[in-house]
């Protein structure tokens, strides 16, 4: 398996890791987790336990862009060690930015969605130049 595909597997990762501390903060504020309504009991968290959850659904958000972005330069035959450092690049933003979204660091958090959807756009580019070469 490529590096940017273990990356993928990562990134896929991320929310479920932000879902079980979700979980924490929930029993936390409520005493229980409700698994009959879920998503209610997370729309009515606060403070942290908010942070988490929005983190988690952004975690979601970009996901398909860089599944995407992975998929479409492995097919184009991208350059292999420069998709590998921006997948790794990637993954190392997003797990960046879920710690600054938690952590109430807002320019931060912002910095590193700027920078992982960068190498998104970058493995996109990396595509667009193989595929264009002779």
């Amino acid at each position: 398996m490529t590096t940017p595909f273990w990356c993928l597997l990562v990134a896929v990762l991320i929310p479920y890791g932000l879902a079980g501390l979700g979980g924490y903060h929930k029993h936390r504020q409520f005493g229980s987790v409700d698994n009959r309504s879920p998503r209610e009991q997370a729309a009515s968290l606060t403070g942290t336990g908010a942070r988490v959850v929005a983190a988690q659904k952004n975690a979601w958000e970009a996901l398909p862009v860089f599944g995407a972005a992975v998929l479409v330069a492995h097919a184009a035959g991208a350059d292999p060690r420069l998709s590998a450092v921006a997948a790794v690049v990637f993954v190392i933003a997003r797990v960046l930015h879920a710690g600054f979204y938690v952590g109430d660091l807002a320019p931060l958090r912002s910095l590193a969605f700027l920078v992982a959807f960068g190498c998104s756009l970058w493995l996109f580019g990396l595509a667009a130049v193989a595929s264009s070469s002779p």
